[in-house]
């Protein structure tokens, strides 16, 4: 008898890297995705090198990486008054063994999208299927499908639950959990053609933890004009007592509007008004996590990706540890085959460590230097030493790659995580 596939609840980047897995380890797995057409939606992220491993065991090249994004090659945080804070070098020229990239988010979905249905066949990936809930029973899992509003159950011998920040899972999971956590910052994104500054492929933060910019490349320059197609997220936070009262998670809004928080923010080497406004399109979303909770799994059900732990951006390892799941999910199932062993595993090894990521990333993440700095000197100097030394700096970023599983020595030293057979 055949085995009853594992089924993905989620066709976003954890779970179309968990199909890539499981395909690769010889599992055989269906997709159900809520929306019934794919598109390129988003803009930037960056792919940390822990991820680009894994990628590149998947079998995907940098040719493949550098089609939806460049390299990243420096991390860079400077002051209110344009003044350098920290810079530290990225991917191959820090010393990893792999790149980090920036890329465009959609561009990078679609590319994962699109090498599941060549690997896997079309018949996967069920488009238009918004998964409910679930039951665990002796033989596996069953799951419940609402497919144009009619419901469906499907029968697995897994059910993964990827199905992000809202996910019917968690929420059957952990009925009480609390409602999504705002802590009062607000973000609006966009992208713009401009010219790239400092290297030409900088990931640079902008003012203070409270009142920043973050910009950097997600494209080549055009040979011919110099521009590239800059990401930027502006994001101020406000006191919230009343929580996030507007009816939209995410919403288009009047780039004017938000210019009026960045006045005067124009620096010679970096026009922050003019960039807003030259942007096509401007998003606004309040920055949102939830609190952790005490395992991701239930039986033959498990969580992965945002639905396990979605977090604050300000460490821009969402989508890099959605792949990492991914990959050490697979790992587990390939030790311990298609059961609760292989979940419970992969639960011991990453919940109570990603947690610490998420709680960290609520306090700022890698941009705690800003909040330190702005507490010494309001983000205003001369002289960066004078106010931190490297040394502190360098302490405080080690820390925080440690804990985010990217610390140099440590990947670079590191077995594959599922190791390839020998041609």
């Amino acid at each position: 008898m055949s085995q009853a596939p594992v089924l993905i609840a989620g066709g976003g980047i954890g779970g179309l890297a968990t199909a890539l897995t499981l395909d690769q380890i010889g599992v055989p797995c269906l997709i159900f995705e809520a929306v019934e057409n794919l598109r390129p939606l988003g803009v930037g992220i960056n792919l940390q090198p822990n991820a680009v491993r894994e990628l590149y065991e998947l079998g995907f090249s940098d040719a493949d990486l550098q089609q939806v994004g460049v390299r990243c090659r420096e991390w860079a945080l400077v002051g209110l008054n344009g003044n350098d804070i920290y810079a530290e070098p990225r991917g191959l020229e820090a010393g990893y063994n792999w790149p980090q990239y920036s890329v465009h988010r959609g561009e990078f979905h679609m590319l994962l999208y699109r090498t599941v249905l060549d690997r896997l066949g079309s018949d996967v990936f069920r488009a238009g299927h918004r998964v409910t809930g679930y039951r665990n029973d002796a033989s596996g899992v069953v799951m419940q499908v609402d497919v144009g509003g009619r419901a469906e159950k499907v029968a697995g011998s897994l059910l993964i639950g990827a199905d992000g920040i809202h996910s019917a899972i968690r929420s059957q999971m952990y009925p009480d959990q609390p409602p999504i956590h705002w802590g009062g910052a607000i973000m609006w994104r966009g992208t713009s053609q401009a010219v790239p500054v400092r290297t030409g492929a900088s990931f640079v933060g902008l003012g203070t933890h409270r009142h920043r910019v973050v910009f950097y490349p997600i494209t080549p320059p055009d040979p011919e004009t110099g521009l590239a197609t800059v990401n930027w997220i502006a994001e101020i936070t406000e006191d919230n007592p009343e929580g996030w009262t507007k009816s939209d998670w995410n919403r288009r809004a009047n780039a004017e509007d938000v210019i009026a928080h960045f006045e005067g923010w124009n620096f010679g080497w970096l026009d922050v008004p003019a960039l807003i406004r030259s942007s096509r399109e401007v998003l606004e979303y309040p920055m949102i996590d939830r609190d952790p909770i005490p395992s991701w799994r239930d039986g033959q059900v498990v969580l992965l990706g945002d639905a396990a732990h979605p977090m604050y951006p300000t460490g821009s390892n969402g989508a890099t540890q959605a792949i990492v799941d991914a990959r050490v999910l697979g790992a587990a199932i390939r030790a311990h085959g298609v059961s609760e062993t292989a979940l419970q595993a992969y639960d011991d090894q990453l919940c109570d460590a990603i947690s610490g990521v998420v709680l960290r990333n609520r306090g700022a993440g890698p941009f705690g230097i800003l909040n330190i700095v702005d507490e010494r000197c309001g983000s205003v100097f001369d002289d960066i030493n004078e106010v931190m030394s490297k040394a502190e700096m360098e302490s405080f970023m080690a820390g925080y790659k440690q804990a985010a599983g990217y610390a140099i020595e440590s990947l670079n030293s590191a077995p594959s995580t599922i190791p390839l057979e020998p041609d």
